[in-house]
């Protein structure tokens, strides 16, 4: 009997279930604790692509920066140093020597257009570049012509450590006779002296390997070769500080920043002999590129929204990437 009333007694607390209240609340409960781990890191790889993307975004806007400022820098002669090069030996673009070699030559040390140049992978030289009319809108292409040397260019070790293109092939080479003063002073002998002429433009371009836009160069060595050389940069804008066209070689002081078509149609330098006179004004470059992310990371068109290089906001994104407008302004140190 008292064994019979033990087993069919009441079962001690301790072993009773959960009933279906107390099993719901403990699932919401963990359904909750789920959703906020969840939430947690989500926001934190969300923050940790936008950082990574707008680190990215920084580099290619300054690269690009970096890389036009250094080229717009060296437009036009490059004259003589203090123990560069013997005294007498200068630049033969830029003084009336007599070239020896069938390098095609050109008046122009800076020349740019509003948008893409039609021809800017094609023509030969500077001369030849024909913009675009109806254009501003579009990003901007400029050409830049210099001596090239071993001071300020790559050196090329397969070609004996000579001077670069933009694209690390060897430029054009003109060679000249010149009247070099000897050690003693005392006497002339003449000398063929080599120059080599750096022409590199610049301009956004695409292609089917890489469908991002990029900044191009085209140079002058290698077969007139283009190829990119920053991805993700949308824009590249222009526009030229000149000095008045009666100021002397030595004047700096910019009159105003002009777009390229104004170089050519603003009433005092419009006056000028030629297109090369009249760009031979630009003292100075204003520059301005848009780089963006290379993939979408903002959650809404409110969230893209930019500064443009125009100084307006850009109120329709064409789409969820971060952009950002990077300017400089550079000072042309070898002017004539």
């Amino acid at each position: 009997m008292k064994i019979a009333q033990i087993i069919s007694g009441p079962r001690p607390s301790r072993l009773a279930g959960l009933t279906l209240i107390e099993l719901l609340v403990s699932m919401v409960l963990g359904l909750l604790i789920i959703l906020a781990a969840t939430s947690t890191y989500l926001g934190a790889s969300g923050a940790g692509r936008m950082a990574e993307a707008q680190g990215r975004m920084n580099e290619d806007g300054q690269a690009a920066l970096s890389i036009l400022s250094q080229q717009i820098r060296m437009a036009g002669n490059n004259p003589d140093q203090p123990n560069r090069v013997v005294e007498s030996r200068r630049n033969p673009v830029y003084l009336p020597n007599t070239l020896t070699s069938t390098l095609t030559l050109t008046a122009f040390s800076i020349r740019g257009c509003d948008g893409k140049a039609t021809n800017i992978t094609a023509t030969v030289t500077i001369d030849g570049l024909t913009c675009a009319a109806g254009t501003s809108t579009l990003p901007d292409s400029i050409a830049i012509n210099y001596e090239a040397d071993i001071y300020n260019t790559p050196r090329i070790a397969s070609s004996g450590g000579r001077p670069s293109d933009c694209l690390g092939s060897q430029p054009g080479t003109a060679t000249a006779n010149l009247s070099v003063i000897n050690g003693a002073g005392t006497g002339t002998l003449t000398s063929a002296v080599n120059y080599h002429v750096a022409e590199n433009r610049f301009f956004i371009g695409t292609s089917t390997a890489i469908v991002s836009p990029s900044l191009y160069c085209r140079g002058n060595g290698g077969a007139g070769a283009f190829e990119p050389l920053v991805e993700n940069i949308e824009d590249l804008q222009f526009t030229y500080g000149t000095v008045p066209a009666n100021a002397t070689s030595t004047s700096v002081n910019v009159a105003g920043y002009l777009s390229a078509a104004s170089v050519l149609s603003e009433s005092t330098l419009a006056a000028l002999t030629t297109d090369a006179d009249r760009w031979g004004k630009v003292v100075a470059v204003r520059i301005c590129v848009v780089a963006r992310s290379e993939a979408p990371v903002v959650n809404d068109a409110a969230s893209a929204r930019y500064l443009k290089c125009d100084g307006t906001v850009e109120e329709n994104p064409p789409d969820l990437r971060l952009r950002r407008a990077y300017t400089t302004t550079v000072v042309l140190r070898n002017r004539l």
